[in-house]
């Protein structure tokens, strides 16, 4: 496999480089599609590639990772005295064009030849993320990576909580690759289509419900199909055991609370506890429309939503 250049990136603005990723999967999709990523869901994923929603915008951990990018670079460079070259282009997979390749760069290896260089910052809570091995959302990253190029290796250098440095080699893995070309040439037709991936438990499919049928038809009624016993079961399941949590969680919150009385802060070991008295004016909408009633109608916003529930019928 090898790749061709979608684009070069040297000077690209940020947003042109986000449109261009709209184009196909990028390394850091492969987790979200494969799901196991903590910050996105599939289905968030797919309305971005859809324009249904703008892409996220980088955040500071980000922004600071792409920022010390080239301090990491030089800094494993002088410590395995491996010449790391940078890529300022958008690759793109010529077997599968939906799958691109934004690389940190590329060095040399004795015996796998050109490989792929990442580049890493993490907070000093991941550190034993990385004890031994590498975190899975950036396994599945160079692997993509090598995919797209068909290298047959990467480096991945991280920087650990601002003073801990490690670096690893991981070499090609081949199983692990044909999973990943499956489950994203599968996302891509659901992009390609404008059908969604399977739905999950995240806010952006319940936006993406909430967008797509905004209203419902008075006194309309459908007969469920069968497999909808198995949902309403385990919807019931959680909402047991969702209450069960919350008085859990509200029994510990009152004892707590008893146990502080009049004082706002209270610690324990590695623990603050704060029960603040917090002042706020708020309109009293109900006196306002009974004394004055244009004023009210001029300033009330109509809105809607569809409320989801659940009952047993008699």
């Amino acid at each position: 496999m090898s790749a061709t250049v979608l684009t070069s990136t040297e000077n690209m603005p940020y947003a042109d480089w986000l449109e261009y990723r709209k184009q196909g999967i990028g390394g850091s999709d492969a987790s979200v599609v494969c799901g196991i990523s903590r910050y996105k869901s599939p289905v968030e994923l797919w309305m971005e590639k859809t324009n249904q929603i703008p892409c996220q915008e980088a955040g500071e951990a980000a922004y600071w990772g792409t920022q010390l990018e080239a301090m990491v670079r030089t800094e494993f460079s002088k410590r395995t005295r491996v010449e790391v070259k940078r890529v300022l282009q958008l690759l793109q997979s010529a077997e599968h064009p939906f799958m691109l390749a934004n690389l940190d760069g590329v060095c040399e290896h004795p015996d796998f030849g050109t490989c792929v260089f990442e580049a890493k910052t993490a907070s000093a809570y991941k550190a034993g993320e990385w004890d031994d091995t590498i975190p899975d959302e950036y396994m599945l990253q160079i692997q993509h990576y090598m995919a797209v190029t068909g290298y047959q290796g990467a480096y991945i250098a991280v920087l650990i909580g601002g003073n801990t440095f490690r670096w690893r080699f991981v070499a090609r893995d081949e199983g692990l690759i044909a999973s990943l070309i499956e489950l994203e040439a599968d996302f891509w037709n659901h992009v390609k289509d404008g059908t969604p991936p399977p739905l999950d438990g995240s806010n952006a499919a319940a936006r993406f419900l909430s967008e797509q049928f905004p209203n419902s038809t008075p006194q309309s009624q459908i007969v469920l199909p069968d497999t909808a016993a198995e949902l309403l079961r385990q919807y019931e399941d959680a909402c047991e055991r969702l209450e069960d949590i919350t008085q859990q969680k509200q029994q510990a919150e009152n004892l707590l609370k008893q146990m502080m009385g009049e004082n706002e802060i209270g610690k324990l070991e590695n623990h603050i506890v704060t029960w603040k008295s917090i002042a706020q004016e708020r309109l009293d909408s109900k006196t306002l429309k009974a004394e004055h009633p244009a004023l009210y109608r001029k300033y009330t916003n109509r809105t809607s939503y569809r409320r989801f529930s659940v009952r047993k019928s008699a």
